[in-house]
């Protein structure tokens, strides 16, 4: 009995020894931290009320400091990322925290080398490094820790080569090393994490070619390589394990066939081969995948025809084959995917006529055909892609006339038809295609006039009707287009005066036979005597309005400057966001259009990978611009009814224009077929709700912090009900609406059911808003 009393207090005591040099390490680490005095660290302490009575530091002292979790009196935890914490890692305990599982450092800004020493930390799990500025290489001492499971050293300032020891990580099921500087070729020995899942080590400056040791690895579901300086032949059965979901070395300088084994990936979601050097017949390249998404073929040297295989691909949303070698016809088949919402085939060798079947493609929103050897008349079947934002048809041989049907493509932006053998006039209902902003119909067959109906095009910044045999006049109503850039109207047969517009100053009118105006190199247009008679009776006019001009602008002025302070603001906003509301509009400095394409471009299509949040109405998106850094976008479900479209533009009226420090900033919108989102600035905290739900978030939430949010959101209420005019209501004032930027600020969001009230009346409405949160009566 007594002999396991000595056992047990020697297990007790060398416990409380090992705590405290846990403990004592860690503070000595936090003295290398530029901001170590941050609220965070203010639990790091030993105090004297948790200090024995002869002055040894209690075992537990480390249980209620932030961020650490201790087991069994050993610190097993330690998690302080997006802390904004600054220092480096040379004064890390390694050797004191032996028994560490879990480690979090990321989103902070740590820097200098990550050290051998962390190898000492041979019961980790966990490991993630990601999104600091660490430099230098990665140690290979890494490879010691074999329960790792989890290895992330993502978004840094790495290079060198990746340590072949990473390869003893057998117990590893997800590793990525992306967006760094990393050098030299994967090493063979990655064919021993027979358990990893995900594999991404995209955008580094790896090269040298794929092992076909990568084909052991049976359990990988995502391999991701993209935007390297990989070359050679992808390995055969590299997807031989079925569970391949994710596949994508876009980016690259691969070449060779595609493995034949790649047409049996079933499992197949999204796939991506673009702009590489891959050859081969692409028929038999290439099976039936009832799963697949998306997938990019482009920018390679396949050749053969489409298989009509694609129109099995019934989940497929995206098929991209541009700029290849394809020839023959464009399988009908093709018509059959109903979800379909991008087709590019452009620039290969495909003849034949546009099938009639992609007037089922009613999901379509881009249809790329370009630079191909296509002839016919366009189908009257394609009357029914009503949601089209894109539709190049450009540099092929079609013929006939342009079809009416075009002006039911509402939400339209780009239009190309040039370069075919198109006749007759241009059809007056493409001006029904208001949100047009580039117009090509060169370098065709066309006659007539043009139809005065396109100055409808107020969006319009490109427009080419050059080449063709257009005659009469540029229609006067030209000159309402200020947005138009650039003008291209030579050789047509056209007369008369050339349209006062900026845009024509610079504009390419060459060839035609009589236009005259105020633009170099062409004459002054004659005025006739009959408009010189009506210049005259003007001037007599001109003379009465300017001496009772001044007396009525005074008296008009006095009666309504105050209104027009109090309302100039708001109205125009609500008359801007009316102009457009199914459309993309231009809000603060950005130009719509640009930004859409961006957002596209930077989520890959609205990706599963960027999302960080789901609600109700739809999906919140991190995305990074050069224009404007981080922002969120939120995108409603494409299946939204009416109710969730008033919420939409709500949420427009509500924000636009509001600049408050605590009311989160919109930079613009876009709703049409495709997609309906709202674009915000990026609160790096998220939402309240998530921080109180988290534990270690949750503490760094001091009372300070907490108040300075109250604060901030009643700031913003008082704003909105007594600074805006006309006032607004949020009516849904919750924990889940307040977003947190990274200094804690509150920014008030979500307005979806927030109302603008009437001046000088009662408002009263329906009960609305979050359970709990509803204001009491």
């Amino acid at each position: 009995m007594m002999v396991h009393r000595i056992l047990l207090f020697f297990l007790f005591r060398v416990s409380f020894a090992a705590s405290t040099e846990e403990a004592i390490g860690l503070l000595k680490w936090k003295a290398t931290i530029e901001n170590q005095n941050t609220s965070l660290f203010v639990s790091w302490t030993i105090s004297v009320k948790n200090s024995s009575s002869h002055g040894e530091a209690n075992p537990d002292a480390c249980r209620g400091w932030y961020g650490v979790k201790c087991f069994n009196g050993r610190v097993n935890m330690l998690n302080i990322n997006n802390a904004g914490v600054i220092g480096t890692l040379r004064d890390f305990p390694f050797s004191s925290l032996s028994y560490l599982e879990y480690v979090d450092l990321s989103i902070n800004q740590l820097s200098g080398i990550i050290p051998a020493a962390i190898g000492k930390l041979t019961n980790l799990v966990y490991l993630d490094l990601g999104s600091n500025q660490f430099s230098g290489t990665i140690p290979p001492q890494i490879g010691s820790l074999t329960k790792l499971e989890t290895l992330r050293i993502v978004n840094n300032h790495l290079h060198g080569s990746i340590p072949g020891e990473l390869g003893n990580l057998q117990n590893l099921t997800r590793l990525a090393l992306y967006d760094n500087q990393l050098t030299g070729s994967i090493p063979a020995s990655f064919g021993n994490l027979r358990n990893l899942h995900i594999l991404n080590i995209r955008a580094n400056k790896l090269s040298g070619s794929i092992p076909k040791e990568l084909a052991y690895l049976d359990n990988l579901v995502v391999m991701i390589m993209s935007k390297n300086e990989f070359s050679g032949h992808l390995p055969e059965k590299l997807c031989q394990g079925g569970k391949l979901e994710n596949f994508t070395v876009s980016s690259n300088k691969l070449s060779g066939p595609i493995p034949r084994s790649f047409s049996k990936c079933s499992s197949f979601k999204r796939v991506r081969f673009d702009n590489n050097s891959f050859t081969g017949n692409l028929s038999e390249a290439f099976g039936i995948y009832t799963e697949l998404q998306f997938i990019d073929l482009s920018d390679n040297d396949f050749h053969g025809e489409l298989s009509s295989n694609w129109g099995k691909c019934m989940n497929l949303t995206n098929l991209q084959v541009a700029r290849n070698n394809i020839s023959g016809s464009i399988p009908p088949e093709i018509g059959n995917i109903k979800g379909l919402q991008g087709l590019d085939l452009s620039s290969n060798h495909l003849v034949g006529q546009i099938p009639m079947e992609f007037g089922k493609l009613t999901s379509l929103v881009n249809l790329f055909l370009q630079n191909n050897h296509i002839s016919g008349n366009i189908p009257r079947e394609l009357g029914s892609l009503t949601k089209l934002l894109s539709l190049d048809l450009s540099n092929n041989r079609l013929n006939g006339s342009i079809p009416t049907f075009i002006g039911d493509y509402m939400n339209m932006f780009l239009l190309n038809l040039s370069n075919n053998k198109f006749s007759q006039k241009i059809p007056k209902e493409i001006g029904r295609i208001v949100h047009l902003t580039a117009l090509d119909l060169s370098h065709n067959l066309l006659d007539g006039e043009i139809p005065p109906q396109l100055a409808s095009l107020l969006d319009l910044a490109n427009l080419n009707l050059s080449h063709n045999s257009l005659s009469g006049r540029i229609p006067e109503e030209f000159e309402s287009l200020t947005g138009l850039q650039d003008v291209v109207l030579s050789y047509n047969e056209l007369e008369g005066p050339i349209p006062n517009n900026k845009a024509f100053t610079n504009a390419s009118l060459e060839g035609n036979k009589g236009l005259c105006g105020n633009v170099t190199g062409f004459v002054q247009c004659k005025m006739p005597s009959s408009m010189m008679k009506k210049q005259s009776m003007a001037k007599g006019r001109k003379l009465i309005l300017i001496t009772l001009l001044p007396v009525l602008g005074a008296l008009l002025l006095c009666a309504f400057v105050s209104i027009l302070l109090m309302r100039v603001k708001r109205k125009r906003v609500l008359r801007d966001v009316d102009r457009g509301d199914d459309g993309l509009l231009s809000i603060s400095m950005l130009e719509g259009k640009a930004l859409y394409r961006d957002i596209i471009n930077a989520t890959e299509e609205f990706d599963a990978t960027f999302c960080i949040g789901k609600g109700g109405h739809g999906s919140v998106y991190k995305a990074n611009l050069p224009s404007l850094g981080n922002i969120a976008i939120k995108r409603l479900h494409s299946s939204f009814e009416n109710s969730y479209h008033n919420s939409f533009m709500n949420e427009i009226r509500a924000l636009i224009g509001i600049k408050h420090r605590n009311i989160v900033n919109l930079y613009g919108y876009c709703s049409n077929a495709q997609h309906s989102f709202l674009v915000y600035e990026y609160a790096e905290r998220g939402s309240l709700s998530s921080i109180l739900s988290n534990e270690v978030e949750s503490r760094k939430l001091d009372w300070l912090k907490r108040v300075n949010i109250i604060k901030g959101v009643a700031f913003a209420l008082s704003y909105m009900h007594h600074d805006c005019s006309p006032p607004i209501v949020h009516r849904d004032i919750s924990s889940s609406n307040v977003l947190l930027d990274s200094k804690y600020e509150a920014r008030v969001s979500d307005f979806g059911i927030a109302k603008i009230l009437k001046p000088d009346s009662s408002n009263c409405t329906a009960l609305a808003g979050t359970y709990g949160y509803v204001a009491p009566g």
